[in-house]
C-alpha cells in the first residue's frame, strides 16, 4: 500500500489544491517500509488526483480539500483522510494505528470567530465513506477486523436509485476495516465476510449517516468570514473550526448580512442498501 501525505517542512500541508509536494510512504504489513518526496510539477486542485494515481497512490492525507477534488479521489480510487495536521511521520504512523483523528461531518464550535473559506469546489461524491479516519474502537468483532479490505459495492436508496458504485469506476474501495474509516453498518458487514462473498445489507440512519442535527445548521455574519461573500446558495465548502480542522458545510441561505450553513452530511437521515462483494484482505 502506499500512502500520500501533503507536504511542507515534514508537517501536513493544509490545503490540498495548492500543494507543492507529498511525502510518499510505502507500506508492507501495516508498517512504512520507505518513504520518499515527490513534486507536484505545479498541478492543482483535480489534476493532483491524476498525479497520485500515476503514482500508485491507495491513500492520501491532508488538511483542508474542496468537494471537487475529492470527487476526481474517488473516480481514481484513491482512499481520503482530511482532517490532518502535525508531523507527516507521526501522523501515518497514527493512521496505521486507527488512531487519526477525524475532520468530522459536523461543527461543535459554529458559534466561534475566526472561521476560515476552504476551497470552493462544487460536487463533492459522497461514496460510502464517513469523510475521516476516525478514532475509536469498533463496536462489533471479526476476522477481518484491522485488516486492510479491498470492496466492490453499489449503493441504492430504497426507492432503487443508484447513489454510487465501485463496479462503475471500475476500481474497489480499500479501507481498514474497524478502523472508523466506513460509516458503522457498511464496516460491520465486511468484519465477516469472506472474500469472493457477496452480501446485501440495509442500513438505517443511526448504522449509516446519523439523523439531521439541528445544531449542526448555523449562521454567521458574512463580514466575519472572508471569503463569504463570493458564496453561493447551494455552494460546499470547508470551513475551519477552533481548533484548526476542515468540515464540510453546503450553503442553504444567504443576504446582504448573513449567511447560513449546513454541516449535516447530504445523506443524513436516509436510509441506504448496499450490495458488497469482498474482494481482497491484506
Amino acid at each position: 500500500m502506499k500512502i500520500a501525505v501533503t507536504y511542507d517542512n515534514g508537517n501536513v500541508f493544509q490545503h490540498f489544491g495548492k500543494t507543492e509536494n507529498f511525502k510518499v510512504y510505502e507500506v508492507e504489513d501495516n508498517k512504512v517500509v520507505s518513504s520518499e518526496v515527490i513534486g507536484s510539477n505545479g498541478t492543482g486542485h483535480g489534476a493532483l488526483a491524476g498525479l497520485l494515481a500515476e503514482q500508485g497512490i491507495d491513500v492520501l492525507i491532508c488538511g483542508g480539500i474542496g468537494g471537487g477534488a475529492q470527487t476526481a479521489l474517488a473516480e481514481a480510487g484513491i482512499q481520503l483522510c482530511s482532517g490532518a495536521q502535525g508531523n507527516t511521520d507521526e501522523v501515518v504512523e497514527a493512521y496505521l494505528k486507527g488512531e487519526l483523528e477525524s475532520a468530522g461531518t459536523t461543527c461543535d464550535h459554529h458559534h466561534e470567530e475566526g472561521h476560515s473559506c476552504g476551497n470552493h469546489e462544487e460536487g463533492e461524491s459522497c461514496g460510502s465513506s464517513c469523510g475521516g479516519c476516525g478514532s475509536h474502537k469498533p463496536a462489533f468483532s471479526g476476522p477481518n477486523v484491522g485488516k486492510t479490505c479491498r470492496t466492490h459495492y453499489k449503493g441504492t436508496f430504497n426507492d432503487g436509485t443508484q447513489f454510487d458504485s465501485s463496479y462503475d469506476r471500475g476500481q474497489p474501495l480499500e479501507f481498514v476495516c474497524g478502523a472508523g474509516q466506513m460509516i458503522k453498518g457498511f464496516d460491520a458487514a465486511v468484519a465477516d465476510m469472506k472474500v469472493g462473498e457477496t452480501k446485501e445489507i440495509h442500513l438505517m440512519p443511526e448504522d449509516a449517516y446519523g439523523q439531521p442535527n439541528s445544531d449542526a445548521i448555523f449562521t454567521l455574519e458574512i463580514e466575519q468570514l472572508p471569503g463569504a461573500e463570493d458564496l453561493t446558495v447551494g455552494q460546499q465548502v470547508y470551513l475551519s473550526n477552533q481548533y484548526g480542522q476542515p468540515f464540510p458545510v453546503k450553503v442553504t441561505a444567504k443576504d446582504e448580512k448573513t449567511i447560513t450553513f449546513d454541516a449535516n452530511h447530504e445523506m443524513a437521515g436516509k436510509e441506504l442498501n448496499f450490495k458488497i462483494e469482498l474482494v481482497e484482505v491484506k
